[in-house]
């Protein structure tokens, strides 16, 4: 209407980038394409490659198409989400969840608030996380909550605060406020002007001005126009003109404009530090981004950012061991294993240096008898430690008194000891598929069995026969069971070989029929039995589980003194874990160890078990077994 009627039209919110010969319009807020370069231009700084759009309604996000789709690298990976306040939340665990912790996001004021709260109750709050705000309105916010939290939050901002013109405004603001007796809501929040309220303000000053040029020129004259009608404002050109020409210098900084664009604006770079939002460079459309303290924009911003922490730890391989080197070493060159390289990357993300010292009782840290604590805990609560890397284990007791990382590794509790080792066969190995007992009753059998025959051939007469077959008036009679073929016949059934000794009578013959149906069962067995028990090892593991341990009192077992495992123990309501912590602390000599060194020094020599984290027995396992015999690992607990 304004174009067709050839009135200017002054407008002051942030539109989509068009083409101005179209329009008689010209807009204080600059465009989206100058503000998109300005984001750009950070996320190229910050050399984000990975990282997610967060937008609000369908008009954001044609705001957001030039990033978008704009060519960072070749390997930048964008995500593009709509946050809605109803499920907020769920975005952000969604995020998380694909491991984004970069957040570029496009909101207004109230929403810009709820994501930030919403990332605080998720946990994503923290210097792993960044998040690039795209309202200029950032200053409006209370970021008490977030600025404790080394919340990585940076902003821009159009309105310069340190401007005398902006002073002068909030001045006069304030003593309004006092004089009409306007309650001010939080008097430790900083005065803010909203950059709509700005925006206003300076486009009154820009009209002014260009009608002031125009009055000076041609007597300015005002006419009713009819939308219905031809008549365009005979002025409007002119003033359109006049418009375009002005520049000053308003709440928002240096104004000008080309054909209805305003350009050689300047925005103000905010990152939110402990003090709240401050000031740490400046971007123009000329000269792009120009950083007071370009460390800031590079590392994550952080309570530690330069300083030297005192880290606390101790030995433990693999996590924290001694260097071995030719040369002596001095420092945290000494130290070497899996927490130390992750201490070495956490510095150079998150910007500290590090000064490791080991505790001095060599404890990880647990509560005694009398309600102190010792080991690394107490070196953190009384501050003389900022940091503790190594394989300390999260629990309830803990997390009372000190903060915990995400926990890199999850393990129980097992248990550790030395099999019995494996004997080589022996001369008598071919006796171990029968047990002694049964020898025994096998050798007690044999006798009786061959008496037995020599006993019952003596009496049947079916026994006795004439050994001179020819001469039938023989009178003496012979028995061929007598006492040495009794027994030999016994012998020679029991090895399945026979002899040329048979029974003639039934009840010698029954006799012999049940011992050779015993003989071929014990045979039987016996030979099926000797193969395997020659050949392949039978261990029998004299410990499968803690209930097990707790119903034996031959074979010791203990756990670090003042660890996380004693502490298990000590305070658990199980009754298996009861009297396994009973029989530990009334055990002489003590089962405890001060190191998992010297508690796997004690499984080698034998006759004990070490209960300690999985983790660390499967290190064991894979690395000592070899040097002192087989060992084993039972189940968590």
């Amino acid at each position: 209407m304004c174009n067709t009627l050839e009135i200017p039209h002054l407008e002051a919110r942030l539109e989509p980038s068009r083409d101005p010969g179209h329009l008689f319009s010209v807009n204080m807020h600059p465009e989206t394409s100058q503000l998109t370069r300005a984001y750009l231009d950070l996320l190229k700084l910050l050399k984000w490659t990975r990282f997610c759009v967060i937008y609000g309604d369908q008009s954001d996000l044609l705001l957001l198409q030039d990033i978008i789709q704009a060519p960072l690298q070749n390997d930048v990976e964008i995500t593009v989400r709509q946050a809605k306040r109803g499920t907020m939340r769920e975005t952000l665990k969604e995020i998380d969840k694909k491991g984004i912790r970069k957040i570029l996001a496009h909101l207004n004021v109230d929403d810009t608030y709820m994501l930030l709260k919403s990332a605080l109750q998720v946990g994503m709050i923290d210097p792993s996380h960044h998040y690039i705000f795209t309202n200029l309105d950032l200053e409006t916010i209370n970021l008490d909550d977030f600025k404790h939290n080394a919340a990585n939050v940076t902003g821009f901002r159009l309105i310069s605060r340190e401007d005398p013109r902006v002073q002068d405004i909030l001045h006069q603001m304030e003593t309004y406020q006092v004089y009409s007796g306007s309650k001010i809501l939080n008097s430790t929040h900083p005065r803010i002007i909203k950059t709509e309220t700005a925006l206003m303000y300076d486009a009154v000053y820009v009209l002014a001005h260009a009608v002031q040029q125009v009055d000076a020129s041609t007597r300015l004259r005002l006419v009713n126009l009819s939308c219905e009608g031809d008549q365009a404002w005979a002025f409007g050109s002119s003033l359109y003109n006049y418009l375009n020409l002005v520049e000053m210098e308003g709440l928002t900084g240096r104004i000008t404009f080309d054909r209805g664009r305003r350009y050689e604006f300047r925005l103000d770079v905010l990152q939110l530090k402990d003090t709240g939002l401050k000031k740490v460079g400046e971007w123009n459309p000329t000269d792009g981004l120009n950083f007071t303290s370009r460390q800031d924009m590079i590392t994550s911003s952080s309570v530690f950012s330069n300083k030297t922490l005192i880290v606390t730890s101790l030995l433990e391989p693999p996590y924290v061991m001694v260097r071995k080197s030719e040369f002596p070493l001095i420092g945290n060159e000494q130290y070497e294993g899996f927490c130390i390289e992750l201490l070495e990357s956490i510095s150079k993300i998150v910007g500290f240096k590090y000064k490791i010292e080991l505790v001095p009782d060599g404890k990880y840290g647990a509560l005694d008898k009398d309600g102190m604590w010792n080991g690394m805990v107490l070196q953190l609560l009384e501050k003389k430690a900022d940091l503790a890397v190594t394989s300390l284990t999260i629990n309830y007791v803990r997390e009372q008194v000190i903060d915990f990382t995400k926990p890199f590794m999850n393990l129980g509790i097992s248990i550790l000891f030395k099999r019995p080792r494996e004997e080589s066969p022996g001369l008598f190995s071919f006796l171990n598929p029968l047990a002694i007992e049964i020898w025994i009753y096998v050798i007690a059998a044999y006798f009786v069995v061959s008496l037995i025959m020599f006993v019952l051939a003596r009496f049947s007469p079916y026994e006795w026969y004439n050994p001179h077959p020819c001469n039938p008036d023989n009178g003496v009679m012979e028995n061929i069971f007598t006492l040495s073929n009794s027994f030999w016949f016994a012998v020679g059934t029991l090895m399945q070989q026979g002899s040329d000794i048979n029974p003639r009578a039934v009840s010698t013959r029954i006799v012999g029929g049940i011992w050779w149906f015993f003989t071929l069962i014990i045979i039987s067995s016996y030979t099926a039995n000797l193969a395997a028990f020659l050949t392949v090892e039978r261990m029998v593991s004299p410990i499968e589980s803690a209930e097990d341990l707790s119903k034996q009192t031959k074979i010791a077992y203990g756990t670090i003194q003042g660890g996380s495992t004693m502490t298990f123990f000590r305070d658990s309501r199980i009754p298996t874990y009861q009297r396994m912590w009973a029989f530990m602390e009334n055990h002489e000599p003590s089962v405890f160890v001060k190191t998992s060194h010297e508690g796997i020094e004690r499984v080698k020599k034998g006759n004990y078990a070490f209960l300690m984290e999985s983790t660390m027995i499967d290190y064991t396992i894979q690395r000592k077994c070899g040097k002192f015999g087989k060992c084993e690992k039972q189940a968590r607990h």
